[in-house]
């Protein structure tokens, strides 16, 4: 069995999904309430694009705006210090460019 990493408490499951619409695809992250028994809709795309890749790549690089530190991952005191005002329908911010695909490595 793998060690916990010591930020397990901190950390937020959030899934990337990408939705198949009549004019499109779009992206969506969903949060994993605390006892993973539902996910709950976290932000999404406000326009469709053509295709699916386009999607989930806009997707991931919406997930990677949510970290500054890619080996941790998304954390809790992070989506504390967001503004609690924002449109979770708002497309992502462009996140910092960090090398290799969306900033987890490099393809294969």
């Amino acid at each position: 069995m793998a060690d916990t990493p010591s930020n397990a408490a901190g950390y937020r499951p959030i899934a990337v999904t990408v939705e198949a619409r009549a004019d499109g695809f779009r992206w969506q992250l969903l949060e994993s309430a605390q006892d993973g028994a539902a996910w709950e809709l976290l932000s999404a795309a406000r326009k469709s694009v053509p295709r699916y890749r386009d999607a989930m790549a806009a997707g991931l690089l919406a997930l990677q705006a949510l970290t500054s530190d890619l080996d941790a991952g998304p954390q809790r005191d992070e989506a504390d210090a967001a503004p609690s005002d924002a449109d979770p329908d708002e497309e992502a911010p462009e996140p910092k460019k960090r090398g290799g695909a969306f900033g987890f490595g490099s393809l294969r």
